[in-house]
């Protein structure tokens, strides 16, 4: 631990041999970090550009793509400064904002992806209402609440741990995560009820109601033609493998705390880059190659830079 002017740091212990390594680590995050940048923007680029893709589907998927740049820059530039710095250190203040921002933009991408399955299920079963329904207003709505209820319900935790005595100094991981619990000296109820009440909000009940429409959409899907059941297959599946995805990062992140003690730290620190690295990278792959309109312009867009 060190103090200056009342400041309490924690030192990060979940980087492996980085001294040894840190240009080469600094490079390879520092390109990974510019390849999600740039494929997650081109997709968003051309969602915005293009008029045919100014659909509440559409707008969702560059809302999704967006919130990953956002959730890959509270964490990369701190990754990156750590890597050529001889100690891995962040104020306790600045690591509960990384937290922060960590679990409340984790939680704005099951709400965005509960808003996408209920647009997927009025356009599928409910297609001659969807105009009425999927209106800009209710894509507006759909969106603040997706980005304001996880902000607003994480300010709990993050100003409880705030409060909380610290006995421990050292983080077992490369950013702060809910393993600063593990720095308390005792652990707090009040903490521990208040996130399972937001994990229930922000990412059960989203889950739980994505699995209903879709299971919604299956049942249309079996008793209609081959032309809905395409349609349904086009654009439902993107989002189903990224919904997978998201839910088997977040079992991790759970469980994590738990089993602290027994993971070993090369494998927790694989599982941790792949929250950071894989899952931003994986969206934009998956919505340009699946989405076929968005696979149809980027296609344009990369034919015209060879052209020229």
């Amino acid at each position: 631990m060190e103090k200056d002017l009342n400041v309490t740091y924690i030192t990060f212990g979940g980087h492996v041999e980085v001294h040894k390594y840190r240009y080469l680590y600094f490079m390879v995050v520092l390109i990974v970090y510019i390849l999600i940048i740039c494929s997650n923007s081109t997709i968003v680029y051309l969602i915005w550009k293009h008029r045919d893709l100014h659909e509440p589907m559409y707008i969702f998927i560059a809302a999704l793509l967006l919130n990953s740049v956002l959730f890959s820059t509270n964490i990369y530039p701190k990754l990156l400064i750590d890597f050529l710095s001889e100690q891995q250190i962040i104020s306790y203040q600045a690591c509960l904002v990384q937290f922060y921002m960590f679990y409340s933009l984790g939680g704005s991408e099951f709400l965005l992806l509960a808003a996408m399955a209920y647009d997927r299920y009025v356009s599928i079963c409910k297609p001659l209402q969807y105009p009425t329904v999927m209106t800009k207003r209710t894509v507006s709505v759909f969106l603040a609440l997706s980005w304001l209820v996880p902000a607003c319900q994480e300010v709990g935790p993050a100003t409880m741990s705030a409060n909380q005595k610290l006995c421990s100094f050292t983080l077992k991981v490369i950013f702060c995560n809910n393993s600063i619990y593990k720095l308390f000296c005792v652990s707090s109820r009040a903490i521990t009820v208040h996130g399972l009440f937001i994990f229930s909000n922000i990412v059960v009940l989203p889950v739980l109601f994505i699995l209903f429409t879709y299971t919604r959409i299956l049942i249309i899907c079996y008793r209609s033609g081959r032309e809905v059941r395409t349609k349904a297959a086009q654009t439902c599946v993107p989002h189903l493998l990224v919904l997978i995805n998201y839910c088997f990062l977040t079992t991790y992140d759970v469980i994590t705390v738990r089993l602290e003690s027994d993971f070993p730290t090369i494998a927790r620190l694989v599982m941790t880059l792949q929250i950071v690295l894989y899952n931003p990278l994986f969206n934009p792959i998956i919505y340009g190659l699946k989405m076929k309109e968005i696979y149809k312009h980027l296609k344009k867009l990369f034919c015209q830079g060879k052209t020229n």
